[in-house]
């Protein structure tokens, strides 16, 4: 029996984040064995042109494409969505955010607006990062049509039992706790405030405090001036002590980072922000998360119970959320619990199988 086709309209690495990570690990995944995966990557919009043609010239009996949350992109988006509808194919797309019903409801105008609703009420489906998110689409398709499949932990970025086992028993014996933050360097992430906590660590131990935490940094800088702002406050602060900053990191490099640090901390209020994978792959590798109530966090994180969960109010009182600070053996083992559970890339992959079998 000849495999359907399923033609990929993405984002593919580079660069590594969340939505090309995911995309990522679906397209190079066994479901291949079981379809005929295609692909056109729009990370390029000087390609636009020629995907557009790609598109029209592909014989797919799926597509499956990852929308964009900004106003141009939407744009885009919307050519691609009435190619297809002239096709007279079959569409699902992927939010990877939470951003989106706001973009077509305040941030363009009527007419973008009203394309958008058109558009995605004849799709065969809408997948979104967790139930809250679900909203997003209430009103615009019909309900039974609204997917929710969850972000996973890559298999290669999950510790071994063993290596779990030997993290939990040396927490006693650690003077010192590593707290990372991984993500790309944005403001709206939190990481200035992660900043400004190393400087907190600073000043305990000039009055005389034992040094408790070491704050580890990794990820991408699509700014000079994110990075000339990191690494201009650490010289001002002299907290080269305090902070080691990685890069970007892969493979083994964010493997030991993951098995090694204790704490992790994404105090994010970025407006695009959806389910993060690094969340994942902290609480998979045993750590403690500090992050806020924003998009679909809270349906991973809560706090109190595997980590510390920051609202808006409380995000301005640093010297507050350094003392939260903390890892302790039954919250390392809830959060990777949680992870093996509901999280592993082989759930994610069965769920996405079962929408692409429906369809």
């Amino acid at each position: 029996m000849k495999k359907k086709m399923i033609c990929f309209i993405a984002q593919f690495p580079p660069p590594i984040h969340g939505l090309t990570k995911a995309v990522e690990t679906l397209y190079n995944s066994n479901l291949s064995d079981d379809y005929d995966f295609g692909k056109v990557d729009i990370a390029n919009n000087k390609r636009f042109l020629k995907n557009l043609v790609l598109i029209w010239n592909s014989k797919a009996d799926l597509f499956y494409f990852t929308i964009s949350q900004t106003k141009g992109g939407n744009i885009r988006d919307l050519i691609i969505l009435k190619i297809l509808s002239l096709k007279k194919k079959k569409c699902i797309i992927h939010l990877h955010g939470g951003y989106y019903r706001k973009l077509v409801d305040d941030d363009v105008g009527k007419i973008q607006s009203k394309l958008n609703y058109k558009a995605i009420s004849f799709l065969e489906g809408v997948i979104v990062l967790s139930e809250s998110l679900k909203s997003i689409f209430t009103g615009i398709i019909a309900h039974d049509k609204i997917f929710v499949v969850p972000n996973c932990v890559d298999d290669q970025y999950l510790m071994a039992d063993t290596e779990f086992e030997n993290k939990v028993n040396a927490l006693d014996k650690k003077q010192i706790l590593h707290v990372l933050y991984l993500s790309n360097f944005i403001k709206t992430k939190g990481y200035p405030e992660v900043l400004k906590m190393a400087k907190i660590e600073k000043e305990r131990i000039e009055s005389g405090e034992k040094k408790r935490f070491h704050f580890n940094f990794a990820g991408r800088f699509f700014e000079d001036s994110e990075k000339e702002f990191f690494f201009n406050y650490i010289k001002e602060n002299n907290l080269d002590n305090f902070i080691t900053y990685h890069g970007e990191v892969g493979g083994k490099q964010k493997k030991d980072l993951l098995k090694n640090c204790d704490i992790f901390t994404l105090i994010t209020r970025y407006p695009n922000e959806g389910q993060p994978i690094s969340i994942l792959e902290a609480m998979g590798n045993g750590m403690v998360i500090m992050t806020t109530d924003h998009a679909g966090i809270p349906d991973i994180v809560k706090d109190g119970v595997n980590g510390i969960v920051v609202t808006t109010a409380q995000q301005q009182n640093l010297v507050a959320l350094y003392n939260r600070l903390y890892c302790d053996k039954k919250t390392m083992i809830n959060n990777r619990n949680i992870i093996l559970k509901n999280y592993m890339q082989s759930i994610y992959l069965g769920k996405l199988q079962k929408i692409f079998n429906k369809i």
